[in-house]
């Protein structure tokens, strides 16, 4: 399946009319959260979120089914069979929203045979977003409608920059920092909520990012869309791309990385 230019507007525009459903209660005086049944928390944003994106979709697309984060268990069990299809985080970041810092995102991409073939993030309340995927290449946009294409950079060695959760850290990761600093340099790192910690890398901001803990593919499919439209790569930590639609939807640790081939799987 291939987008043409009309449609990818539209799905942006989609992101944005979302984003708008989000800022309606992250900037009123109060709102409620609710916790999940894996203990993870859940706000009127979410479903707001998601109503608006998977009727929007189904709009425009009527043909591809929908897997959001907040679907429901039947259109988690039917997804099975699908070889294209729509994979939707309405709020990634929930967290950072209830903190109120701005790091959260509406992640939406589209799947084709197993692996992200475009995706749009976007953050709203930092009135910014990313969009792209491997056959499009990738740009960064705001809410006038302007874009550039970013890319990618490639590290060889000296002071690299890392991305690191700013919620789920974990020793793993100071583990690699410190087998890092002790191939090459000190490095810099930089934290971030929601799946903007890959768009660092896809825009030349970072160099990698080592996520090793737990995520789900409506995390990273968009973002990983558009890491690889940048010429970066989100491989697991055996090197292997990231697939989607598994059994699990839960992802492998994965690292995500510029452009070069530096060896971060030695890290390790």
């Amino acid at each position: 399946m291939k987008l043409d230019p009309s449609l990818i507007r539209s799905l942006v525009d989609l992101a944005w009319e979302a984003g708008d459903r989000i800022l309606s209660v992250y900037e009123s005086d109060d709102f409620d959260v609710e916790a999940k049944g894996d203990g993870s928390p859940l706000t009127r944003a979410d479903r707001l979120a998601h109503d608006s994106i998977v009727a929007g979709l189904n709009a425009l697309c009527p043909e591809v089914p929908v897997l959001s984060e907040e679907s429901d268990q039947a259109a988690t069990e039917g997804r099975r069979g699908w070889s294209t299809f729509w994979l939707v985080d309405p709020l990634d970041g929930t967290k950072e929203f209830i903190k109120r810092n701005g790091e959260f995102t509406v992640n939406v991409a589209l799947i084709v045979d197993r692996a992200p073939a475009w995706g749009v993030v976007l953050a709203p309340a930092l009135k910014s977003g990313y969009v792209g995927g491997p056959d499009y290449g990738a740009r960064r946009f705001d809410r006038e409608g302007n874009e550039q294409p970013i890319q990618a950079r490639s590290f060889s060695g000296g002071i690299a920059t890392v991305v690191a959760s700013r919620s789920h850290r974990g020793t793993e990761v100071d583990a690699f920092l410190e087998s890092l600093a002790q191939r090459e340099q000190p490095p810099e790192v930089q934290s971030m909520g929601s799946s903007l910690k890959l768009c660092l890398v896809a825009e030349g901001a970072a160099d990698v990012y080592p996520r090793l803990g737990p995520t789900c593919e409506w995390d990273t499919a968009a973002a990983h869309a558009v890491v690889e439209g940048a010429g970066g790569s989100v491989t697991d930590i055996a090197g292997e791309p990231l697939r989607y639609n598994k059994q699990s939807l839960l992802n492998p640790w994965f690292l995500v990385s510029g452009s070069g081939g530096y060896p971060w799987r030695e890290l390790l």
